[in-house]
């Protein structure tokens, strides 16, 4: 069937006209519907594939393993405009911005078909690992505590060094209070916030716990010649404040950090479920052909190189959630970039029972420096399947291995970090390297504002009552 017998099958969509069409179910896209929806705007929201969620969503075992073996299609983009014509048609081609994949399972018949058997039970994120703060903009968005004793909880910390993290907390909430006594000076809050710890005198270990495992910065913040994002004071006071204010937030989730039961690809649904509310059109498997478009222009923003194990064991007795933090330097000498680790267990219906699904990121220059770290932080994790071409290799474990959890399946790839900006068209983030949502959700905020400055950012509600008013004027389609 061509493409034009295809777009023909579908039913005609009523309203022609719409102040907003969205093309991908995204977070960002799923958010920009949300607030668009809720000052009125009319609009059609399209989706190529036949899941929500596009970049963000969470796939199947057997889903996943499928697109990422997809082969890329062409890149070439056709046009057709004449020379005085302030025009261009596009006629527009996917073009994935995942590439270099490499999948690798274990050749154990018994595991193989356990994993074939409960595909459908694993919900596996492609723009992971990726958590949520309970005190950051993404929950407030979806909702629109005192007990700080989480954060020194850690039995790997002697009582000094918790005093020492203790001290320096009050130090930042002082400051966060208005306390003049405790004010931290202007000249140290402009200064890079590697040197403010030195003038603490805080040891080198208390240093890296609040630079890349609170503050999650990615870069080595101590070599300036390498270090791309060097974090202000100021800044990372705002990220050890939602850290704090996380803790405790809800009696569930005593931690910082909480994560979506059956994924990430929930957070995009959340969002469209509320814009179809207010009247939002929603058509899957509904790809568009071309644009009448302004001339575009394109921006390379570089790349984020992504990791996913399944296990057998947790990487932590007794603990099923947990993250990990490799700081520039700690695998390797020449490492440039952090390397974050996220481990969700069956309790959050990612995974069937017994299982565990680990996920890995790092920013990088190209696919071969990002895989390179991946694959030093998954061995410095886990026992790893040996090497090969083909998707299904065995096993070796060392006896200094004997207490590492062992990877049934995992898969690498590498992701573009892209933007374009059009006059008439925008388009939204794609997955970033962070763990938390936080530059997504203020990225959107800031696109939402400049596509209609007079309008208010998800407005306040009069009465909880009035979220389900329209109930009856969302359509979602899906063939």
């Amino acid at each position: 069937m061509s493409e034009a017998e295809e777009s023909s099958s579908y039913p005609p969509i009523d309203p022609v006209n719409f102040d907003l069409i969205i093309i991908g179910t995204g977070l960002p896209e799923s958010i920009i519907a949300a607030a668009a929806s809720a000052v009125g705007k009319t609009i059609l929201h399209l989706d190529p594939n036949s899941f929500y969620g596009s970049h963000f969503s969470s796939l199947s075992l057997e889903e996943i393993t499928s697109y990422l073996n997809s082969p890329p299609k062409s890149t070439t983009v056709a046009t057709s405009s004449s020379d005085d014509s302030d025009y261009a048609v596009i006629n527009l081609i996917h073009q994935p911005l995942i590439s270099d994949a490499e999948l690798i399972s274990c050749n154990s018949i018994d595991e193989t078909t356990f994993l074939l058997e409960n595909s459908r039970k694993f919900n596996l994120d492609l723009g992971g690992p990726r958590a949520l703060f309970s005190a950051d903009k993404t929950i407030d968005l979806l909702l629109k505590s005192d007990s700080r004793g989480a954060i020194f909880r850690d039995k790997k910390l002697s009582l000094k060094e918790k005093n020492q993290l203790m001290k320096f907390f009050k130090l930042v909430q002082q400051h966060l209070d208005d306390n003049e006594d405790g004010k931290i000076s202007e000249e140290d809050m402009e200064s890079p916030f590697v040197s403010f710890l030195e003038k603490t005198g805080l040891p080198p270990k208390i240093k890296a716990i609040l630079l890349y495992a609170i503050a999650m910065v990615d870069y080595d913040q101590e070599n300036g010649e390498v270090c791309k994002d060097l974090l202000a004071t100021k800044d990372a006071i705002d990220l050890l404040a939602q850290y704090s204010s996380s803790v405790g937030r809800f009696p569930s989730a005593p931690g910082p950090l909480i994560y979506p039961i059956y994924g990430e690809g929930e957070l995009p649904q959340a969002f469209c479920r509320r814009a179809a509310v207010k009247g939002c059109i929603y058509v899957l498997r509904m790809p568009v052909i071309s644009l009448l478009m302004d001339k575009v222009t394109e921006s390379y923003k570089g790349m984020v190189a992504r990791g996913i194990c399944i296990t057998r064991s947790s990487i932590k007795p007794d603990v099923s959630n947990c993250s990990v933090v490799y700081p520039p330097r700690s695998l390797y000498p020449d490492q440039l970039t952090s390397v974050r680790a996220l481990q969700i267990g069956s309790n959050l219906t990612v995974c069937p029972v017994g299982t565990f699904v680990l996920y890995f990121s790092t920013l990088c220059n190209d696919a071969d420096e990002g895989k390179k770290l991946l694959k030093a932080s998954m061995k410095a994790l886990l026992t790893l399947p040996i090497s090969g071409n083909t998707e299904s290799t065995s096993i070796v474990q060392s006896d200094s291995e004997d207490k590492k959890a062992v990877v049934l399946w995992s898969a690498i790839y590498v992701q573009k970090l892209t933007t374009s900006e059009f006059e008439a068209i925008s388009s939204t983030p794609t997955p970033d390297g962070n763990l938390n949502y936080n530059d997504l959700v203020d990225a959107t905020e800031k696109l939402f504002s400049q596509m209609y400055p007079n309008e208010e950012f998800f407005p306040k509600t009069t009465s909880p009552e009035d979220s389900t008013d329209d109930g009856d004027n969302g359509i979602i389609m899906e063939s």
